[in-house]
């Protein structure tokens, strides 16, 4: 989960703790390429609009890098070109800021066993 929105982070690591996933939560894109267990995470929640690396780089960042890591994206200022952008580079899921918490589970639940496929997003 990355994500510099506290508030968020917190709520979003609850709930999918409540499904029985292990989660890593970092304030930054910076902090998430800094972490000190490099392993290759199951699925990357994101955030758009953060300081320093948005999410659109870090997503931009790991593809370079050969990573491909299925991504949820979730955003407070969706724009649709941005969300096709994202869509076209691999994210399995743009989730516009409310949304809907199941639509998210099933998304991670997706991503964790290994549904590489996109997953319909509102």
């Amino acid at each position: 989960m990355v994500d510099d929105d506290i508030s968020v982070r917190e709520s979003l690591v609850g709930l999918v703790r409540s499904l029985g996933v292990e989660v890593q939560e970092f304030a930054s894109a910076e902090a998430f390429l800094a972490r000190s267990d490099p392993g290759t995470p199951a699925c990357i929640i994101l955030d758009v609009k953060m300081p320093g690396m948005s999410g659109v780089e870090l997503h931009a960042h790991l593809l370079a890098q050969g990573q491909r890591i299925p991504t949820v994206v979730i955003s407070a200022a969706a724009h649709a070109a941005q969300r096709e952008r994202l869509l076209g580079l691999g994210v399995i899921a743009f989730l516009e800021k409310p949304f809907d918490e199941e639509t998210l589970v099933h998304v991670v639940r997706a991503a964790v066993a290994g549904n590489s496929t996109r997953e319909p997003t509102p």
